[in-house]
């Protein structure tokens, strides 16, 4: 590849889970990472499909790696979960959720109120999310909504995350489950749909041939960043390997065994 190709680069997208830590590790140095975005002039905005952690989480364990971002520079499923339900429902209401605090706060924050008992009140959505506390009854409760007409929506279709003891069932496990109970499909919006990824470039300010993705899954972080026309790069320290990221068509533009090797393969021209 050449360089003229990634002229005009302004802004990079990164993943967290996998490119930046994994549960509670961070997998490289990441105020090094940072500081290497700051001083090639390129806005760093982070995006994740994890749906369990509030932006003020996100924002928290960044400052203990020196990194300070704005809350505008965090997005999350969740978040962009929020943002979708409030273009509909501009009043706000009560959804029904299946999920944890980062759901229920982003929601919170889009003047939505969280039921846990939707026997008693007009519920204008389901949404459902990575949940460790599942339960039958929440299924249960979310299947017979959704066969009334009530809007479902999934916050992101992962079916797996890493962790520090190895791969565990993701949120698109959940969704599933419901989908299955209701007959009904989600509405997809975190990666590879576009929502995330739009929501951060309308931040940026920039349009998607000036930014790049960093992430660890081809099938939603390289696949939907691609669907849309941003540049890629493939992380070996998630949930990929090399021989799956060579034979993914197209391939990512860039494959490396984690953030800091992508910009030093970014910062030598060999992109």
């Amino acid at each position: 590849m050449t360089i003229e190709k990634y002229s005009g680069l302004k802004t990079v997208l990164l993943d967290m889970d996998g490119v930046l830590w994994r549960g509670v590790d961070p997998i490289l140095d990441i105020s090094e990472l940072f500081n290497n975005l700051k001083t090639h002039n390129l806005s760093a905005f982070c995006i994740t499909n994890n749906s369990t952690r509030s932006v003020k989480y996100h924002i928290s364990r960044l400052n203990q790696y020196g990194v300070n971002l704005d809350e505008r520079q965090i997005i999350t499923s969740a978040e962009a979960t929020a943002y979708y339900l409030a273009m509909i429902y501009p009043a706000g209401g009560s959804v029904y959720v299946v999920g944890e605090m980062g759901l229920v706060e982003a929601l919170q924050k889009q003047n939505f109120i969280a039921v846990e008992n939707p026997r008693n009140e007009k519920i204008l959505a389901v949404a459902a999310g990575l949940d460790r506390g599942l339960s039958y009854e929440k299924i249960e409760h979310a299947a017979k909504l959704i066969n009334q007409g009530v809007l479902f929506i999934g916050t992101n279709p992962d079916k797996t995350i890493p962790t520090p003891d190895g791969i565990a069932p993701g949120a698109g496990v959940i969704i599933k489950a419901i989908e299955t109970a209701s007959g009904k499909k989600a509405e997809i919006i975190g990666k590879p749909k576009t929502h995330l990824y739009n929501l951060a470039l309308q931040r940026a300010g920039c349009s998607p041939n000036e930014a790049i993705m960093i992430g660890d899954r081809l099938e939603t972080d390289i696949a939907g960043a691609q669907n849309i026309g941003m540049r890629t790069g493939l992380v070996l320290s998630g949930v990929t390997d090399r021989i799956a990221g060579e034979a993914w068509n197209p391939p990512p533009d860039l494959i490396a065994e984690n953030a800091l090797d992508i910009m030093e393969k970014m910062n030598s021209h060999e992109i």
